[in-house]
Order: structure tokens, then sequence, then C-alpha cells
């Protein structure tokens, strides 16, 4: 029952987390659309403190769209907010984080291939990690090189590779890569809660109050506000990323996450530039260049990986371990393999190896579940794995501590 029920509770916070995900980041995208097409408005409008409008078409009727210089002559009853679409994203991808990789840090997280740990050390290194980013981009962002934009991109550029880097030399790499999602994802979230909200509730206050309004909260909200804007593609990568084990199974995974963070953020660039009249072909083109160069590259080394994988001695195992290992490296380790020999996939499907002992008692329950359970497992059954294997396997595997 446990295992079915885990994964029924799984793919219910990953549901509601993907909605949230996709209300903040439209939010996201629509108003920095909405800020670089502003129009200066006619002098009647300007005459009411307007700064610039917009006209729109949409859903059978016409929208006018209208942002004041500073704030209306009175505030109006009902004032829209825009922040739990980002805290209900934040709170639900935690909790994600928690029940698939901390809860099951043995299996998702610890690759002991990368570096032996308790699921107690894995989960203080990723809390610790992540918590670390954060205070090192805040401090930054309150610190004089916040108000030098090259500097402070060339930091956190700087910055986010050593974290890429050292997230995957402790955990495996589909760990490594949903750690550098959190720590954007917190980043992002937090900006919204120091800074973006606590602006404009002051700035409602102000004028509210009939008082001048102060320019600098703003000013901050709306760096912080471009500085989402570009994380937003790399972090929607990042939340999709545990289905793509060719890239987060590589020996340089982290080069290849730096890579994919990089060309995502100068997408969003180029889209950002569009919005404001600005064509500039040439970054859409060598992004597309650089993704398709890296495609290029991880099907070329997995081609030339090693054509084998030290096995087990069977030998090493008493008579049951024999027989799980027996009927896996016949059924499973096609595909499920540091080097599979299947025609369809080239790396693990969810980067699950199977190639020793260690390996599925790493992955008893995920074995158990998704082969014995739901039987979805060997995709198809290409295998053909038999019903009485399947009750053998399930049989050895309830008996192994």
């Amino acid at each position: 029952m446990w295992p079915q029920l885990y994964e029924w509770l799984a793919l219910f916070i990953k549901w509601f987390h993907v909605i949230a995900g996709i209300a903040w980041i439209g939010a996201s995208f629509y108003f920095v659309w909405l800020d670089n097409n502003l129009k200066t408005p006619p002098e009647w409008k300007k005459q009411k403190g307007i700064k610039g409008d917009l006209w729109a078409v949409h859903g059978g009727g016409f929208y006018e769209v209208a942002k004041y210089q500073v704030g209306p002559e009175k505030m109006p009853e009902k004032l829209h907010w825009f922040k739990w679409e980002a805290y209900s994203t934040w709170l639900s991808g935690t909790l994600l984080l928690f029940w698939i990789y901390y809860l099951r840090a043995d299996a998702y997280l610890i690759d002991p291939q990368v570096m032996a740990l308790t699921s107690y050390q894995a989960i203080g290194l990723g809390v610790g990690g992540i918590a670390l980013g954060f205070a090192i981009y805040e401090g930054l962002l309150r610190s004089p090189i916040a108000n030098k934009p090259l500097p402070l991109s060339l930091c956190l550029i700087v910055i986010g590779a050593l974290f890429c880097y050292g997230f995957t030399q402790v955990f495996s790499g589909r760990g490594a890569f949903i750690h550098m999602g959190a720590l954007i994802g917190t980043i992002m979230v937090a900006n919204v809660w120091i800074k973006i909200i606590p602006g404009q509730r002051q700035m409602v206050a102000q004028v509210s109050a009939g008082e001048p309004v102060d320019p600098a909260p703003g000013l901050e909200a709306k760096k912080r506000s471009v500085h989402n804007n570009y994380l937003t593609l790399p972090v929607i990568f990042l939340m999709i990323s545990n289905h793509y084990p060719m890239i987060y199974q590589h020996s340089h995974s982290w080069l290849i996450l730096c890579a994919l963070i990089g060309l995502s953020a100068w997408i969003r660039h180029y889209f950002n530039l569009k919005h404001q009249g600005v064509q500039k072909p040439s970054i859409i083109i060598s992004a597309a260049l650089g993704l398709l160069a890296l495609a290029l590259l991880l099907s070329w080394s997995n081609a030339n990986r090693p054509a084998q994988v030290q096995a087990q001695n069977n030998n090493e195992l008493n008579a049951e371990q024999g027989q799980v290992m027996a009927i896996i490296q016949q059924r499973c380790t096609t595909c499920h393999s540091r080097v599979p020999t299947d025609d369809t996939f080239t790396a693990a499907p969810g980067g699950v190896n199977l190639d020793t002992w260690q390996d599925v008692e790493r992955w008893k329950a995920r074995i158990v579940e998704r082969s014995l359970i739901s039987q979805d497992m060997p995709f198809l059954n290409k295998t053909q794995m038999t019903e009485g294997e399947r009750q053998l396997l399930k049989q050895l595997l309830s008996r192994s501590p």
C-alpha cells in the first residue's frame, strides 16, 4: 500500500506545483510584456497622472490598460495583488523536494558513486546549499556592487557556476539539477516576498495617505522583477529535468547545467528586447545553435562510451540475491544500466541504474512499484518479463533487508 500511496501523493503535489508555476510565470511574462509595450498616452491622460497605456483585444472584447506615474487620485476599493502564485509555487515545490528527494534520499538524492552520504547528511547539504546560495545572492543585492550591472552579472554567473559544480559533486545528477532549480526558485520567491510586495505595500500606503511616493522601493522591486524574469526559463527547464537522464547523468553534467541555464536566460533576453520593439534575431539564432551543439555533443559522447560496464560478481551474493540479479540483468539492465544496450534508451530512464546489488537495494521500492504492482516496467514489456518472474522478484525483495 505504501509504494502506491507514495506515488499518488507525489503525483498530486507535482500536479499542483506545475499549475501554480504556470500561474506565476504566466503573470511574470504578462507584466514584463505589458511594461515593455506601454505607449505614451494622450495629453488628457497625462494630466490624470497616467504614465503609459495600451490597447489590446482578447476573448471577444477590447481592453484598455493604463499605468500611473505614481498612483490614482483615489485608491480603488478592490486592488488585485499578484503574490500567491509565487508563494504557492515555492511551497508546493518545497513539499515536493521533501517528499521525493528527502523522504527517499537513498534513492533519488544519494549516489554512492558520487559521494557516500547518509540521508541526514544529504538533506543537510541540500537545505544548507539552498540557504547559502540565497544568502550570497541577497548579500550581493544589498552591497555597492548591486548598482553596477556588469560586475553584478559576472558575479552572479560565477557564483551560479560554482553552485552547479558543487551540487553535482555531492548529489546524484538528478538530485543536483533539482537542487539548482530549488535554489533559483527560492531566490525568485524571496525577491517577491522580501522586496517586491513590501515595496508595493509602501507605495499603496503612501498614495492612500496622500504622501509623496518614495521611488527607491519601486526601483528595487523593478530590478528584482527583471531578475525573476530572466530566471523563468532556466527554472522551468530544471523543473522538468528529471525526465532527461542523458543530460544529468553525463560525466560533465555541471557544465551542461551551466550551459542550459545560460542559453535559457539568453533566449529570454531575445523576447524581452522584442517586446520593446528591438529585433535581434542573432540572439535567438545563437541560442538555437548553442542548444543544437549541446545536443550533438551529448549524443556523440553517449555514442562513444565504453562498450560495457563492470558487472558485479554474482558469486559474492547469497542465493536469493543471485536469483534477483539474474532476473534484473536479463529483463531490466538493457535500459537500466550505466551503459544501456537498448535500441531506444541511451541513458537509464529516471537515472535508475541496476547494474549491482547495491543499485537494486537503492531502487528496491521503485522496482516493487513499477515492475511488480503497476507492471508498467519493463517498458512495453520489451524484454518479456513473465508473471512468474514478477512474483519471484516480489517474494525475494520483500525478504531482503
